[in-house]
């Protein structure tokens, strides 16, 4: 899905949403049954630089990773979901709230499991920063989803400082 660029050098926040999906299998689990966290940030990692490429048209590289909050713990077979969007830029940064939820369908439960919000930089063909589109929110929806992560965001560091 490529960016929804007009020629203002603007990209949507829908253009941006990246969905992906895994089954936590015995490799990515530790010795209870459980997902590493390792496991789940190279998820969250992943789910968030479609995202920010998706959104710039580039490669990007990871710049920075808030605290991560593992919320509920992620079993052996459950269906993991983990989901990204783009939900502020600065020149050369975008932004990317990533979720990750835990899914036993036998049980019909979908849990809250981990939330963080990363940063990532785009490149040129020489590997050096370049700008990016500018967000735009065009439907209430995309603006109630950058108004939640930024005040999630908020929330967060206010809690941390």
């Amino acid at each position: 899905m490529p960016p929804q660029q007009s020629a203002s050098g603007t990209a949507t926040l829908e253009s941006s949403h990246t969905e992906m999906s895994e089954i936590l299998m015995p490799n990515d689990t530790n010795n209870l049954g459980r997902a590493l966290g390792g496991s789940v940030l190279h998820w969250m990692d992943i789910c968030g630089a479609i995202a920010a490429r998706r959104f710039s048209n580039r490669q990007v590289v990871t710049a920075a990773m808030d605290h991560v909050d593992f919320i509920a713990p992620i079993e052996l077979g459950d269906i993991v979901t983990i989901t990204g969007y783009v939900f502020e830029t600065g020149r050369t940064r975008m932004d990317v709230k990533v979720d990750v939820q835990a899914e036993r369908p036998t049980a019909e439960e979908t849990d809250d499991a981990a939330t963080s919000f990363f940063s990532f930089v785009a490149l040129d063909a020489s590997e050096t920063p370049t700008p990016v589109p500018a967000l735009h929110c065009p439907t209430e929806a995309q603006r109630e989803l950058r108004d939640i992560a930024l005040e999630h965001r908020q929330k967060r560091r206010r809690n941390l400082a």
